[in-house]
């Protein structure tokens, strides 16, 4: 009670009520001797910064608004052009993925029509483990497709190697550069006879070399090497690589060439193995 009275009696208080009855009493004095216009005109013009301040809110939240409503449109409109771009690309991808099957189909027609007294099972190259001593590519054909070790493996622009591992549905191979391979060849131009095989040396660039040249054999840098059919696994003909350095071997009294694969085996995809072909003899 005595903070009520406190309350009353404070100068605050006194003047707040003051001013309030002032502000009830003028008006209505003024409106009772037709002085109404001058009481809208101050009211009008103490109202005017308000409305001037609740204006520019109501426009900045109208702004807002729009800024808002123009952002979503425009994600809306990125997640558009996103998936427009996703469905190119997809159709870009399925466009060289359809070319990259037909190359590989004309290819393989192309090697079928060369050698028509093949049999063929294409297979994918689904594994490849590389050590220090040796390659092995893992394939997806196995026994269930008629695959068994010692088939030879090739791809349109050559020999790969051979299967030295069968499973039901996969089989392994490696290729002619490495040590345990050996296929008989011939200089396709000449007719030179030899051996071309594997090294260690010589593995790690991709290479391979043919020996057992007789010393006044005619081969040279550039000639193209093919396999003979004769005493390994492989048919005749079969394109091997290009020789690309010629060396005489002074323990043997021999020739010994070095060979450039026609096959990339750091990128083979698709292969096909020979299951079947007529054995060449001499």
């Amino acid at each position: 009670m005595g903070t009520i009275i406190k309350l009353f009696k404070s100068r605050f208080f006194i003047i707040a009520l003051c001013t309030a009855l002032l502000l009830s009493i003028i008006p209505t004095v003024l409106c009772i001797m037709g002085q109404g216009d001058y009481v809208r005109s101050a009211i009008q013009t103490a109202a005017t910064p308000f409305q001037w301040c609740f204006t520019k809110i109501g426009e900045g939240l109208g702004g807002y608004s729009v800024y808002f409503r123009s952002l979503s449109d425009l994600r809306e409109e990125n997640e558009k052009l996103r998936e427009e771009l996703r469905n190119s690309q997809d159709k870009v991808y399925d466009a060289e993925l359809i070319l990259e099957q037909n190359e590989y189909l004309r290819s393989y027609l192309g090697v079928k029509a060369e050698h028509s007294d093949f049999s063929f099972e294409e297979a994918t190259v689904i594994g490849r483990e590389s050590t220090n001593y040796r390659t092995v590519y893992t394939l997806s054909r196995g026994t269930m497709h008629g695959v068994e070790v010692n088939m030879p493996v090739i791809t349109e622009d050559g020999l790969v190697g051979y299967v030295t591992e069968t499973g039901a549905t996969w089989c392994r191979a490696v290729s002619l550069v490495e040590t345990a391979s050996a296929v008989g060849a011939y200089v396709e131009r000449s007719g030179v006879l030899g051996v071309v095989e594997g090294t260690y040396e010589l593995r790690f660039d991709g290479l391979c070399r043919m020996i057992y040249i007789e010393p006044d054999s005619d081969i040279r840098e550039g000639d193209r090497i093919l396999t003979s059919g004769v005493g390994s696994i492989y048919p005749r003909g079969l394109c091997v690589g290009t020789v690309s350095r010629v060396d005489a071997d002074p323990a043997t009294r021999t020739l010994a060439a070095t060979i450039v694969p026609d096959v990339d085996f750091s990128d083979i995809s698709k292969v096909m193995i020979i299951t079947d072909y007529k054995v060449f003899t001499e």
